[in-house]
This record gives C-alpha cells, sequence and structure tokens, in this order.
C-alpha cells in the first residue's frame, strides 16, 4: 500500500515562539520504517519542560512534540518484516541504537545514542508518524488503541521504577509522592507487587483514584505533620519511597520519610540542582535511585498486565482533546487538573 507524500498538521515546538499548530510535510517511510496514522498522544510535564522552563530539545527546534503514542500501520518499508499495514501499534517513547555498551549490558533506557521521540526526532502531535518498524509493539484487541498511548510512558515508567530499580517486595510500606499519570501507575505496580502503598498529593480528587487503584491510605501533603501521619498510616516508615514530581522540596521530604536502610526513587524530572542530606543517606544507609523510562524487554509484560485487568487503564486517561485544542490540554495539565490527558490528532 502506498500513500502520496502530502502535508499533515501537528504541533510544532518553535524555541522563540513556542508550539504552534502548522501544516507540515507528511513524513514518508524509509526501507526500515512504518508510517503509522497517529490515534492519540499523551499530554506530560516533559513537554512543558520544553516549552515553560528553557530544558533544551536534544535537536534543534522547530521539532514535533509528543512521546506517548500510538497508531495504525498504514504503510511498511521494503526491508520491513513482522509489521504490516493494519497492525495497531504501540511506539516506545525511547528507541535505543541496540549497539551502544549500556544497551549491550541490558540497560537500553539509558542508552547513550538513544533517539526519543518529540526530543531527538519528530514526535506524536501530529496526524501521522514514520519510526523505524523493529521497535513497534502489537496492542492487542483488547486494549483500547486512544487509551493505550500512554503504556509509552506513563505506564512502563512506573513498571521499571518499581520492578527493576526499587525491587518492591510483598509487605513493604511503600509511599508515593505525586499522583499524576506515573504517579498513579507507581501506585498500581507497587500495589501488584504486594507492597502496602500510601499517596500523597496536594489534590483531594487524585488521591480518591489512588485509592481506588489500590493505595491502602493517602495523606494529602499541604496538612499537618507529614511524617507522624505516614508513619502511623503504614505502622512505621516506608522502606521505599518514590518521587514523582521532579522538585527540590519533595525530594528532600522523600528523604525525610524514608526509613533507616531505605530506598528513594527518583522518577521525577528536576532541571535544576537540589540540595540533598549526604549526612542522612550515610548515616541511615539509604539508597537513593535514578529511574528512568523502560527497558525494551518489559513492554510485553507491561501491555499483558493492562490486557489481563491487573493494571488499569481507563481511569489513568481523565481528559481527550482534539490536535487543534492541545493548548487547552497544555493549560489543563499546567494547572494540575490532568491524571493523563491524550491528544487526538
Amino acid at each position: 500500500m502506498s500513500i502520496a507524500v502530502d502535508t499533515m498538521r501537528a504541533a510544532v515546538y518553535h524555541q522563540e515562539g513556542g508550539l504552534r499548530l502548522e501544516e507540515v510535510a507528511r513524513p514518508v517511510a524509509t526501507e526500515h520504517q512504518a508510517l503509522i496514522r497517529v490515534a492519540a498522544c499523551g499530554l506530560c510535564h516533559t513537554d512543558l519542560h520544553y516549552l515553560d522552563h528553557g530544558v533544551p530539545t536534544a535537536r534543534k527546534p522547530p521539532i514535533i512534540l509528543g512521546h506517548e503514542c500510538s497508531g495504525t500501520v498504514v504503510e511498511v518499508g521494503s526491508l520491513v518484516e513482522g509489521v504490516a499495514p493494519g497492525d495497531r501499534v504501540l511506539i516506545p517513547a525511547v528507541l535505543p541504537c541496540g549497539s551502544c555498551e549500556m544497551c549491550r549490558l541490558g540497560r537500553e533506557n539509558i542508552c547513550t545514542s538513544m533517539a526519543m521521540l518529540g526530543n531527538h526526532i519528530d514526535g506524536g502531535f501530529a496526524e501521522w508518524i514514520a519510526v523505524s518498524a523493529r521497535h513497534l509493539l502489537k496492542l492487542p484487541e483488547e486494549i483500547p488503541l486512544e487509551e493505550g498511548a500512554i503504556i509509552a510512558d506513563a505506564l512502563t515508567t512506573p513498571y521499571h521504577a518499581v520492578v527493576r530499580r526499587a525491587r518492591v517486595a510483598p509487605g513493604e510500606r511503600v509511599v508515593v509522592i505525586g499522583c499524576g499519570g506515573v504517579g498513579l501507575g507507581l501506585v498500581q505496580f507497587a500495589r501488584a507487587a504486594g507492597g502496602r502503598v500510601l499517596a500523597i498529593d496536594l489534590v483531594d480528587s487524585k488521591l480518591e483514584l489512588a485509592r481506588q487503584l489500590g493505595a491502602e491510605a493517602t495523606v494529602n501533603g499541604g496538612e499537618g505533620n507529614l511524617g507522624k501521619a505516614v508513619r502511623k498510616a503504614l505502622g512505621g516508615a516506608p522502606e521505599v519511597v518514590f518521587e514523582a514530581i521532579g522538585h527540590g522540596p519533595t525530594l528532600q521530604q522523600a528523604l525525610s520519610l524514608v526509613a533507616g536502610g531505605g530506598r528513594v526513587v527518583v522518577v521525577g524530572y528536576c532541571s535544576h540542582d537540589v540540595e540533598l542530606s549526604a549526612g542522612r543517606i550515610m548515616f541511615r544507609e539509604l539508597d537513593v535511585l535514578g529511574s528512568l523510562g523502560c527497558r525494551p524487554v518489559d513492554y510485553p509484560r507491561v501491555i499483558e498486565l493492562v490486557r489481563s485487568g491487573v493494571i488499569k487503564l481507563a481511569p489513568m486517561v481523565s481528559h481527550r482533546f482534539p490536535l487543534q485544542d492541545i493548548a487547552q490540554g497544555l493549560d489543563a495539565l499546567r494547572r494540575g487538573e490532568l491524571v493523563r490527558g491524550i491528544v487526538l490528532p
């Protein structure tokens, strides 16, 4: 099947002019690529780092943003195998090279030559996208194609943080700071791993959703003595604390909450340096772990957990925006109103 070269609508980031909805050239699949009609692309705080906080994209703008993307394959290159037109697919947020030292060590999520959608290469806030077909993952019919887009980050990122980095064990006390899309994914996976989960946020509606998704307790972070409330609810200090916001004070808070010998896992991105207590880390033998994205080998496991209903997808998608209303979606994200929003080209 052949698609004529044409134009498409896309949300293009310009360093000086911000995000603009434009008509741009529709991508053409090379011999190793697939051309995909985008079904949905998730709105993430990473997009706001570029737009609002001066964090540069790896490729100099203009560039199409968006890294949580699902869609339908329309055309494949001449050398593509295993992917065909009509396939419902998920595009991983990060495409590893497969040959650098980190990739050879099985740590493709920190590939030294990675290509991240909407950062190194054009992303999914567009009607079409072309990417290397070898990275694509087929989505089973049980998973709605539009909602399935958020698996690319909001669910695979917390899976990696819980299972590969924190290694949450049954019965461990776990605190999740921040109940956005990634935070609620952390709640679900920590609960699935057998952890006793407490969620912290400033928005009561998000705390209620955290309870629905498996948190046995919640605490509003703006009320009272947080450490005392956490210890009372869990019967002791937590062995694991996930920071899913990327904010200096909450990173410091995570260190103050965790039990001696415990693990603090930094999942939220912070663009500036944060002062942490080296003395507390040393004297209490704390592990401070970074966590980024997810290894390709684990994507099928996450997809199966969603397909089987162990991990709930529908409650994670709180808002939908047509592409022409992406600015409204980003404003809602800035105001903290979204769990996860998706843009529908």
